[in-house]
């Protein structure tokens, strides 16, 4: 079952599970532990990520952000339980959010290192944006670090 989530405990422990695949493939001063400490998914909530949730019974698999800014909606903070991976929660989450969006534009940004996730996206009919475009994006419509920018990539649909 997919609904709204806001427990924020929850969140985090998915967020920080699913992290795991980052360590060791992201750059080292970009990992930190916790991924996601709850100061940092609470400044998230308040900047206007909102949060869908895939429910198995009462446990929480997965989450997936969406959050409008300006005349986008940027996919934010998508994880899935490592034990859950490779079974459709991710796809699920995402097609739910992309049908309540009713044809605008959607970026995604992720690691560049990160080549399941891009593969992923790519696979549900995403593309890669070129590097200058990616910096323009970036710069546009999230609020992250010089060095982020530097180790990331945009796709859009």
């Amino acid at each position: 079952m997919i609904e709204r989530c806001t427990n924020l405990r929850d969140i985090a422990d998915v967020v920080n599970d699913g992290a795991r695949a980052y360590r060791g493939v992201i750059p080292d001063d970009r990992w930190h532990e916790p991924y996601m400490p709850d100061e940092e998914l609470a400044r998230e909530i308040a900047a206007g990520v909102t949060f869908l949730g895939f429910y198995e019974g009462d446990r929480l698999l997965g989450v997936m952000g969406s959050q409008p800014v300006a005349d986008v909606t940027l996919i934010r903070h998508a994880y899935t339980r490592t034990t859950a991976q490779g079974r459709g929660v991710g796809t699920a989450l995402l097609k739910e959010i992309l049908s309540s969006l009713k044809g605008r534009p959607v970026l995604i940004g992720t690691w560049k290192a990160a080549a399941w996730a891009i593969r992923f996206y790519e696979g549900r009919g995403f593309t890669l944006v070129s590097d200058a475009e990616k910096e323009r994006l970036l710069r546009r419509y999230w609020t992250i670090p010089e060095r982020q920018i530097e180790e990331s990539v945009v796709l859009r649909n």
